[in-house]
């Protein structure tokens, strides 16, 4: 399960400091009003002045990169506030009233700093990949890494997919596994799909069983798998941080994944067809046993209606059908 390339901060970091470049890593850790970036968003910064990540829509990135610098210089770890006075600020949108807290935290040597062996373990463990987060006490630069199970708050954290301050003055960073994205059916509309996903943080596997379909030089680089899908559902064990997609408009492909994911955690199950389609889905599903509760998970016909036409418009309406269920 690879992460996207701009996804991949805190590893830039890391390289960048084994490199020999110096590193530091600035974090978003609150937010009040039209801030544009939430808790947890990441900007890695090389002595150099490499970057990748964000930490707002624009101009702040500046401050903070000067600030980043100065930080690999005295080796002191820090935290700014921008708001809605600040002139850097508005012009990165935060004019309606936006403030945001950022920590900047040099990586390797230091009283104050990112420890550099710290860094390589959530980067092991986001490789993995394994939910792990950095736990960091402002008020006296501790750290620690902490996994699932091991603190209720941690924990709430890992459920909502939300970094942020406590009351007790920590500040969570959570890095969970990337989302995922199965599709059932190497069809047209699979290919900018995939993409766009990638693009949007998943990790996007393609089912299909006709190797006609699902062959390398249709999908460079993907992930196929050819079993029959409900086989390969049951492989990749969809949990409630996995979206699907069925999109053959063969019922002999579709209906083994729908009966599948219907029983899943899966937070979205989405079937490519038409209303007619998917009335006859309906009927095969009551046959089968399903409720009309369980049947009703299903988004169809997939994507929101958006006037799409062409597979890569489809594509678009079914990734923010997507979001949508994410998000709300």
């Amino acid at each position: 399960m690879t992460r996207a390339e701009h996804d991949l901060i805190p590893e830039a970091a890391l390289a960048w400091h084994r490199a020999g470049k110096g590193a530091a890593l600035a974090t978003v850790i609150e937010t009040w009003g039209s801030a544009p970036r939430q808790a947890g968003s990441q900007l890695a910064i090389s002595g150099a002045g490499e970057m990748l990540g964000s930490v707002s829509g624009g101009c702040v990135e500046g401050a903070v990169v000067i600030e980043a610098l100065a930080a690999l210089a005295d080796r002191k770890s820090r935290i700014l506030t921008f708001g809605v006075a600040d002139e850097t600020a508005f012009a990165a949108g935060l004019a309606c009233g936006g403030t945001i807290r950022v920590l900047v935290e040099p990586v390797g040597a230091g009283p104050e700093a990112l420890p550099e062996t710290m860094l390589a373990r959530l980067a092991e463990a986001r490789a993995a990949p394994r939910a792990l987060a950095m736990v960091t006490r402002p008020d006296g630069w501790t750290r620690a890494l902490v996994a699932p199970g091991q603190d209720t708050a941690t924990d709430a954290r890992f459920k909502s997919d939300r970094s942020g301050m406590e009351e007790d003055g920590r500040f969570i960073a959570i890095h969970n596994p990337p989302l995922r994205l199965i599709v059932v059916g190497a069809v047209h509309i699979a290919q900018p799909l995939l993409t766009i996903a990638r693009t949007c943080g998943y990790a996007p596997t393609l089912i299909d069983p006709r190797a006609a379909f699902g062959s390398d030089a249709r999908f460079p680089g993907e992930t196929i798998l050819d079993d029959w899908p409900d086989e390969a559902l049951a492989t990749l064990a969809p949990d409630a941080r996995t979206a699907i997609v069925t999109l053959t408009h063969d019922p002999k492909l579709d209906d083994p994944a729908i009966r599948f994911a219907l029983r899943s955690t899966a937070f979205y199950l989405g079937c490519l067809g038409s209303s007619r389609t998917h009335a006859r889905r309906v009927d095969r599903l009551t046959a089968a046993g399903f409720t009309a509760d369980e049947i009703a998970r299903i988004h169809a016909p997939v994507g929101l209606d958006i006037g799409a036409r062409t597979p890569a418009e489809i594509a678009v309406s079914i990734m923010a059908q997507i979001t949508l269920a994410l998000r709300r």
